[in-house]
């Protein structure tokens, strides 16, 4: 294999916190025996095991002048068949990505690496890494997603994220509407009375399809926007799977929403 350039100390002490966390990383057996499965000597064993990982990659490192064995090593660690939760893995492997884009490198989510425009600030490196960011981009979720969540999506702060972009679409219809109330009420009375209408709202079809609307925005309120204001985060987990169908929603009514006309 070619040499692989040599990581610098601030990606290479990250990826040792991630991968020897005290909560969730390998035990001291296991990188004892990793770093014998990929030839790298234990040179300090009896330290913190972040500490401890760190000087044996960093020792190798000097050594060799390349980045080969380190590489090697974080592939064998997060290779996806050693790992039953799914959930587990993708959180451990978009860590050392965010790490690794810094010098170019990405783990894929088959185990392989391959070599990418490496990233320049923190705020691109938390992006490169962050796939519901992504997602949300490929599917060109509306603009408004963007304006009221971004710093919640580069969290990777799926809780708040959702909390913010439907607190963001109430404000829209607020704006839109002139009506200054809130939640359901609010929903009901633009839509009911109407004050907006996001179609001609003259045959039956459309009437009804004005009453489907008013019910989905109903619908996200008592479901997402209540439950996040009043219970804590503990016990109103949102997963990035979740966090990505109820923003891509919350889309498509922000663009039936760039279409309403007031009455």
């Amino acid at each position: 294999m070619e040499p692989r350039r040599c990581l610098n100390q601030g990606v290479l002490e990250r990826i040792s916190k991630i991968i020897g966390d005290t909560s969730d990383g390998l035990k001291g057996s296991e990188i004892a025996y990793f770093l014998e499965q990929c030839n790298i000597k234990d040179v300090a064993p009896n330290i913190t095991k972040w500490k401890r990982l760190y000087s044996a990659l960093a020792s190798v490192q000097n050594h060799e002048r390349q980045s080969n064995k380190i590489l090697r090593f974080v592939q064998t660690v997060l290779n996806p068949a050693r790992y039953t939760d799914q959930d587990a893995f993708e959180t451990k492997r978009k860590a050392v990505n965010e790490s690794l884009s810094y010098v170019g490198y990405e783990l894929q989510p088959n185990g392989r690496f391959r070599e990418v425009p490496a990233t320049t600030t923190i705020s691109e490196a938390q992006l490169r890494a962050n796939d519901l960011l992504a997602n949300l981009q490929i599917r060109n979720a509306h603009h408004e997603i963007f304006k009221y969540c971004q710093a919640e999506l580069v969290d990777k702060n799926y809780f708040h994220a959702v909390f913010e972009a439907c607190k963001g679409l109430f404000a829209r219809i607020r704006q839109l509407s002139l009506v200054n109330t809130d939640g359901v009420p609010l929903v009901q009375y633009v839509f009911n009375h109407p004050v907006l209408v996001i179609n001609p709202y003259q045959s039956k079809q459309e009437q009804d399809e004005q009453k489907g609307f008013e019910a989905i925005l109903e619908g996200l309120c008592n479901m997402f926007r209540n439950p996040e204001a009043h219970q804590p985060k503990i016990e109103w987990p949102v997963s990035e799977q979740d966090a990505l169908e109820i923003l891509s929603l919350i889309s498509y009514c922000h663009r039936r929403l760039d279409k309403a006309q007031r009455v």
